[in-house]
């Protein structure tokens, strides 16, 4: 076994840690996030550097990767030192949740909300145990505009467990619908690109896993306040199998919910007998609207 499959293999199940080493498959996620030739690219978790090597590949004009592990310090260097004649490799040990990417990418030309995407793109292979958290606070950066996406609409390629990734693209009435689908909706144009096999894997996680691409729309479809519109979202799914109105009265006092909760409903032209899963992304984002309207009225 080589050096790196055994650091590998060793105990990064408490860390939720499943490295690819499958250079087919490596090189496929990085096709998947689309020209970054000349791009900044910033890898989550690279890990060994399977997928680090792959966007080494595809001639970035630099790559920031940031691993929290720093036992993988010694297999980053050698890349670092490898490409140093092509292209500039910035190794950060540390938590990707406390980067800062406004400085990362400090030399990138900042674009326009509504022009094409900046030159920058993020990539990640994400450790199971902290992905939903990680793309809920990114998706809260993309509403306001700042940390990775103060440049524009910078676009995500990321892996995610499978079911989690038919989470973030499932659509109205899909078994998998839920607050993340929505919240990813309303921000990004999301699609499932294609599912890892988890035997790709080492360790081998009890899941395959699924390649997300998140591309920020160019016109949101909420603009509110993004701690509101979570709100919402948490209160509504929090009873899926309910008509949406059990979770929408949970919105308002005690006293205002028999008279607040309807009116919501007919504000947002929504039927409040549906379930949360069955509604759509354009009438959830009506619902947050009308909820909106209520709390200034009242």
């Amino acid at each position: 076994m080589s050096d790196c499959a055994y650091i590998c293999s060793r105990d990064f199940i408490g860390l939720s840690q499943n490295f690819l080493l499958d250079e087919r498959i490596t090189s496929k996620i990085v096709k998947s996030a689309g020209y970054i030739k000349d791009h900044v690219v910033c890898e989550v978790g690279p890990g060994p550097g399977s997928i680090t090597r792959s966007i080494i590949h595809r001639a970035p004009k630099k790559l920031i990767v940031v691993e929290k592990d720093p036992r993988f310090l010694p297999t980053l260097e050698l890349l670092q030192e490898a490409c140093q004649e092509r292209m500039e490799l910035d190794i950060q040990i540390g938590d990707i949740r406390d980067y800062n990417f406004e400085m990362g990418f400090a030399n990138v030309s900042k674009m326009d909300w509504h022009d094409e995407c900046p030159p920058i793109n993020l990539i990640g292979n994400l450790p199971f145990n902290v992905s939903t958290n990680l793309i809920i606070r990114w998706l809260k950066s993309i509403s306001e505009k700042n940390s990775a996406w103060a440049f524009g609409r910078t676009p995500m390629t990321l892996t995610f467990q499978k079911e989690v990734a038919e989470r973030i693209v499932a659509p109205a009435s899909h078994k998998q619908r839920c607050r993340l689908s929505v919240m990813c909706q309303f921000w990004c144009d999301v699609q499932h690109k294609f599912t890892i096999p988890g035997r790709a894997f080492l360790p081998k996680p009890d899941v395959d896993v699924g390649v997300v691409n998140l591309v920020p729309l160019k016109d949101p479809l909420v603009k509110l306040p993004f701690s509101m519109v979570e709100k919402v979202m948490r209160n509504v799914f929090n009873m899926r199998q309910k008509a949406s109105r059990r979770g929408v009265e949970c919105l308002f006092p005690v006293e205002l919910r028999q008279e607040l909760g309807p009116k919501l409903f007919v504000l947002a032209d929504t039927d409040y007998r549906a379930r949360p899963f069955e509604l759509s992304t354009e009438e959830f984002a009506r619902i947050c609207y009308a909820y909106n309207l209520l709390c200034e009225e009242y």
